[in-house]
């Protein structure tokens, strides 16, 4: 494969810590690559060396001749004007909005977002989006994505990884991206580059065949880091047996594999841990009982909403965003009272919430980790063993020397791991979890996941990160907008079926009303922002004299004609995009099947798009 962009003998130092520390390696054309490691270890200062914004202390950056690469930073530094300016730049609208390539982004990432909106007043989330969507829509060889993910929900970080497996499956570039998300770096990556000390390790495959390399190579060094090899054994055996790992199966070596884990227990004796829960919390836990809540603003989040929570339950929450996710943990935690019916509690339960903000740790600043820990509780049970506050702080991540550190010095992903602490040695037996994954590496989240195993409660996740839901939650249950909390059988698979049978009614609903096509297919018309019309004429003005000449009687009987056959096919795509989201959740564990499918999705999109830019062409002469 051709080479596109390369880094020798790369050495970075900041401050006193060494980056990178002679550091060599390629990336080829058609290279999907992950890279992971721990926080502060250096990955978003390698994707910064290789993009070209940051200079190395010594060593160099090559590229092939006329090689583009393009980053996006963590800092969506957007600059002042629209979307549609942040986007597209000063392109006229028929030059993308004919690209299906490009209407696939705007409708992947930026449906609710207004074109001409001022960058100035988007939310977090959607300048995020407005950024990688700027980074999509072009044509650069090299993209380097730093967190790509964040602010993205379940059905936006699935949309983007088929999307940009299909851009990368044929060659035409080659993707570096850095995120936690595993699912997303299994389902996209077929290389993962490891960041740690200063060096990079590099190893073939997603990150299944990631976990199952470092096992290997843990076990033949026979190293003292046993609890780093346990703990690395116990997420493998979790990926061959669990969902994500039947995804990966090409990529796995089996037989290593199955060798590696033949003793090892699974994840979590779930039996056991109810047991457990039902001794310490009863029989009721928390109910929502025909539940309502209105906003101020008139809008209905949750409609007669009756959910029961036991003893022992472990609860996925997943949903678009504003559908009322955090809302209704703040119900179970009675932060918030319902419009209408009631939240029972039991008289046992001790509830803790780890919420998106970590500005609870504001009061404990001057104190170091290990402090803030024990001001809590001195010792705690885990998994049948008692833990002090140091090897507790231990087990997740902090180092001996981290463990000593203010609070007030900690890093983003640190003060996450710290506020997760404080909750479980507090003893609750409810844990409600908002978005855990925040700012938290995948090490750190196979300790979290680990901690996590052996905690017997009932515990609610809401989160986007689908390999964290289907690891430490035994059920789903989703929002879908509509008022309503849904049981999810069939999991995430489930929850994006519902989604696209839902979005793709909607679209037959616009069609039926005269609503076809929105923005996009107006521009693809050829239509001006803002103008009013089926067919995007604005109304002639007081003087004005002739307008274009009336159609014959033939072209309106040919035009409705074709009307009549675009509205045929049209339904005939929404069947068959309703039939690739059903085939999509049987199988949902065959990652080939489930790309390979949401490919024929995108072009059905893509067809639909065209078919309803003609549909207003026609529907104007037809009248």
């Amino acid at each position: 494969m051709p080479h596109l962009l390369g880094a020798d003998r790369v050495h970075l130092t900041l401050g006193t810590r060494t980056l990178l520390d002679g550091v060599s390696l390629g990336v080829d054309d058609g290279q999907r690559i992950g890279v992971v490691g721990p926080n502060g270890a250096g990955k978003s200062t390698l994707l910064r060396v290789l993009a070209g914004r940051q200079e190395p202390d010594t060593g160099r950056v090559t590229r092939a001749g006329g090689t583009r690469v393009a980053l996006l930073d963590q800092r969506d530094d957007l600059g002042p004007g629209t979307v549609l300016d942040a986007v597209h730049g000063s392109a006229d609208a028929h030059e993308w909005a004919s690209d299906a390539r490009v209407r696939a982004v705007h409708s992947g990432l930026l449906a609710d977002v207004d074109l001409d909106a001022p960058l100035a007043k988007l939310s977090g989330g959607q300048r995020r989006r407005v950024a990688l969507a700027a980074l999509l829509v072009r044509d650069d060889e090299v993209l380097v994505l730093d967190e790509p993910t964040n602010h993205l929900d379940v059905e936006g970080v699935a949309w983007l990884a088929g999307y940009l497996v299909d851009r990368y499956a044929r060659g035409g570039g080659a993707l570096v991206v850095v995120t936690h998300d595993r699912w997303f770096l299994d389902a996209v990556c077929t290389r993962t580059w490891e960041v740690h000390d200063g060096v990079v390790d590099q190893y073939e495959g997603g990150y299944a065949a990631y976990v199952l390399a470092r096992a290997e190579r843990a076990q033949q060094a026979a190293t003292v880091e046993s609890k780093r090899q346990n703990l690395l054994r116990k997420e493998l055996a979790w990926l061959r047996r669990g969902a994500p790992a039947r995804t990966s199966k090409p990529k796995f070596r089996i037989d290593a594999a199955t060798a590696l884990i033949a003793d090892e227990p699974p994840p979590r004796d779930s039996l056991a841990l109810a047991r457990t829960a039902t001794a310490r919390l009863g029989k009721d836990v928390l109910d929502l009982e025909d539940v309502t809540y209105t906003l101020p603003d008139g809008r209905v989040l949750l409609d007669d909403v009756t959910w029961r929570l036991g003893p022992g339950d472990r609860y996925g929450v997943v949903g678009v965003n504003g559908a009322g996710k955090t809302t209704m943990l703040r119900l179970l935690t009675g932060q918030v009272v319902p419009t209408a019916g009631r939240v029972r509690r039991g008289k046992t339960v001790r509830v803790a919430e780890l919420r998106q903000d970590v500005e609870d740790l504001d009061e404990v600043a001057d104190l170091t980790v290990v402090e803030a820990v024990e001001r809590e509780k001195r010792t705690v049970v885990v998994g049948g063993k008692e833990l002090t506050a140091a090897q507790l702080v231990e087990k997740l991540g902090f180092t001996r020397e981290r463990a000593r550190t203010l609070v007030r010095e900690l890093s983003g992903g640190e003060r996450r791991r710290l506020q997760l602490l404080r909750l479980l040695v507090a003893e609750p037996n409810v844990l409600l979890l908002d978005e855990p994954t925040n700012d938290l590496d995948t090490d750190t989240l196979a300790a979290v996941e680990d901690l996590l195993d052996g905690w017997p409660g009932t515990l609610v996740v809401v989160s986007h990160d689908r390999y964290l839901l289907e690891r430490v939650c035994d059920r789903q249950v989703a929002l879908l907008g509509d008022g309503h909390l849904r049981d999810l059988p069939g999991g995430v698979e489930e929850y994006l079926q519902l989604r696209g049978v839902a979005l793709a009614a909607g679209a037959a609903d616009a069609r039926a009303t005269g609503g076809v096509g929105g923005a996009m297919a107006r521009a693809a018309a050829g239509v001006a922002p803002g103008a009013s019309g089926a067919g995007g004429a604005a109304a002639p003005s007081a003087g004005a004299v002739d307008g274009p000449p009336a159609p014959s009687a033939a072209e309106v009987r040919a035009a409705r004609k074709e009307v009549q056959r675009i509205e045929r096919r049209l339904e005939r795509i929404s069947a068959l995009e309703a039939d690739l989201h059903r085939r999509m959740a049987e199988q949902a564990t065959d990652h080939t099947a489930v790309l390979a499918l949401d490919a024929e999705l995108r072009t059905l999109a893509a067809e639909r798009d065209e078919l309803e830019a003609a549909w207003l062409d026609a529907a104007e002469t037809a009248g």
